[in-house]
Order: C-alpha cells, then sequence, then structure tokens
C-alpha cells in the first residue's frame, strides 16, 4: 500500500492537472452518497466529531475520506482536525493508498474554484482578492493564478499581520501579492474575490461588488454562517458546486432561500452542469456571478486517484 504524507500528497498534487481531474470527475459517473456525520463522546470534553465521506467509480477506484474534529485539542497543542483518505480498487476491494486528508482537502477545495471562475469570472479578470488567513489562503491565491494572468493579489484578514505572511509566502513563489488594509476598497477593486473564513457574519457587501466581479466562497460551510450579504445576493448570479450540499450546509444560499430572497430555481447551475455544458456560466461581461462550495466527496477521490496514478 501506498503511504503519502503531506510533503507527498502536496508533490504529487500539481495545480493545473488537479484542476483537469476534478473537471473531469464532474463530468463523469462518480457514484457520491450523502457523507455520514457522527458525534463522539470524549469525557469531560465537548463531543468530537467523526465525518466519513465515500465516493466511487464503478469497476476503476473507491474511496472514503475520514475527518475527526476534537475540539478539546486545543488544551494539548493538537490540531482540532485529523484526517486520511483511504483510496481502494473499486473492482477487488484492495487498499492502493493512504492519503494525507489535510492537504488533499486544502488543495482540491482551491482547485475546485479556480475550475469555477474558469467559467464565471470575466476572461479578462486579473485582480485577485482573498479573504482569510488560514490554510486554504495560500491554496487558493495559487490555484486561481494556474487558470489565469494575474496582474495584483491582495491578502485580507482581520490579523493584517497574519495577511502580510501569507503575502509574502505568495512573493516567495513569484506571485505579485500583497496584505489589504481596507476590505471595502479591496473589494470594490477586484475582479475576483474569494472567501475562505469562518466568518459567522457577512464581510463582504453587495454594494461593494464591482460590475462584472466574481465572487467566490468556501468558507461558512454550517448553516449559521455567512461570508456576505443578502445584497451580495440579490445582485448576483448564483452557482453551486452541488445543489445538494449547498442547500443544506452553506449559510450563504440556506439563509436567502429560508428568508424567500433566493429561489431553488435562482440557483442558475451546479458544477457538473458548468462543465458538461449543459447550463451557461457567465454569458455577460458585466454581471456579477457567485459561486459558493461546500465541498463534494468526487473531488476528494479526482485528487487521491491523481495522486495515487502520479505516485506509483
Amino acid at each position: 500500500m501506498l503511504v503519502l504524507d503531506e510533503a507527498h500528497t502536496r508533490a504529487a498534487l500539481p495545480w493545473r492537472p488537479l484542476i483537469e481531474a476534478i473537471a473531469a470527475m464532474f463530468a463523469g459517473e462518480c457514484v457520491m452518497p450523502v457523507r455520514h456525520h457522527h458525534d463522539m463522546e470524549v469525557p469531560g470534553e465537548e463531543n468530537a466529531t467523526l465525518l466519513l465521506m465515500p465516493a466511487w467509480v464503478p469497476g476503476r477506484y473507491a474511496g472514503v475520506k475520514m475527518v475527526s474534529v476534537f475540539p478539546g485539542n486545543a488544551s494539548r497543542s493538537l490540531p482540532a482536525i485529523f484526517g486520511t483518505y483511504i483510496l481502494s480498487s473499486a473492482a477487488t476491494g484492495q487498499v492502493l493508498a493512504a492519503i494525507d486528508g489535510g492537504e488533499l482537502t486544502a488543495r482540491r477545495t482551491a482547485a475546485t474554484s479556480a475550475l469555477a471562475a474558469r467559467h464565471l469570472a470575466r476572461a479578462d479578470a486579473a485582480e485577485l482578492l482573498v479573504c482569510g488567513t488560514g490554510r486554504l489562503s495560500l491554496n487558493m491565491i495559487q490555484a486561481h493564478a494556474a487558470v489565469r494572468n494575474l496582474a495584483r493579489i491582495r491578502v485580507w484578514g482581520r490579523n493584517r499581520d497574519a495577511a502580510e505572511k501569507i503575502a509574502e509566502e505568495a512573493r516567495a513563489i513569484g506571485l505579485p501579492a500583497e496584505a489589504a488594509a481596507d476590505l471595502e476598497a479591496a473589494t470594490r477593486d477586484a475582479d475576483v474575490i474569494s472567501c475562505a473564513t469562518l466568518s459567522s457574519e457577512p464581510l463582504i457587501r453587495g454594494e461593494w461588488l464591482k460590475a462584472g466581479a466574481h465572487l467566490d466562497l468556501v468558507g461558512a460551510f454550517k448553516p449559521t454562517m455567512r461570508e456576505t450579504d443578502d445584497e451580495s445576493i440579490r445582485r448576483s448570479l448564483v452557482f453551486v458546486d452541488t445543489r445538494a450540499g449547498a442547500q443544506a450546509e452553506a449559510g450563504d444560499i440556506v439563509q436567502p432561500l429560508k428568508s424567500g430572497l433566493l429561489r431553488q430555481e435562482d440557483i442558475r447551475a451546479e458544477l457538473s452542469e458548468l462543465v458538461r455544458g449543459s447550463r451557461p456560466g457567465r454569458t455577460d461581461d458585466s454581471a456579477i456571478t457567485l459561486f459558493k462550495s461546500v465541498g463534494a466527496a468526487l473531488e476528494d477521490l479526482a485528487g487521491a486517484i491523481l495522486a495515487y496514478e502520479r505516485s506509483r
């Protein structure tokens, strides 16, 4: 069995091949059951969570991502989240690889956003704003830079030092990045705004979005969380990675649906329809587009297969 740690997983998933692998998986016939979500009691502490995300391509590959979330790990100086991906043959059941789940998740999430932007951002989009300074931030910068020529990249975070650090890391690999002090000003200038935060309150205001902007939302993964306000929804053409996931989990979609601001039929397309060409993406350079991603097990499977086939 092949074992890929964080560094080997990163090396096995270059951006362009990963974006193409995810596109092919969205266009294909992957089977993706609803993910399993289990609370686990931890004596004397807040409950932990076990997530199991299976997917398979009949006769080829099957995989499951196992993620554990232990809030009490903060007191032990350990990460709260651990994850592993197990890839198997879907013809024999033989286990083929164990792959670092954290790195796989970070890279496939960013690659999926870049894939969506290829269909939804203007062809001449040249300025990227990344909101958030967590693990995903540098990945988002690299993934978007892989699909278009970016003349300016700005990073905003509540902690200015953290934003400066992400920008410095991006500059070290040759990307034109700088920290942004003013979120409103940076948003008004940006062609693509990519948010990867844990915000419970809207960060991006719809009134700030310029004509032709593309808004990419990958944080706010619970119904109670939001990265954008109602005006952003009102002004945008809305797209999602999967309708089932976004309508159940994403606060930026769930809350407007509940209030009646957004109707299910207002969601223009999910990513599989964009990739297959069965529904259009951007058709007007002046339109504002919004893409909400909550993650799909087929993205993990696509990345795991690519990492395995490049590494074996």
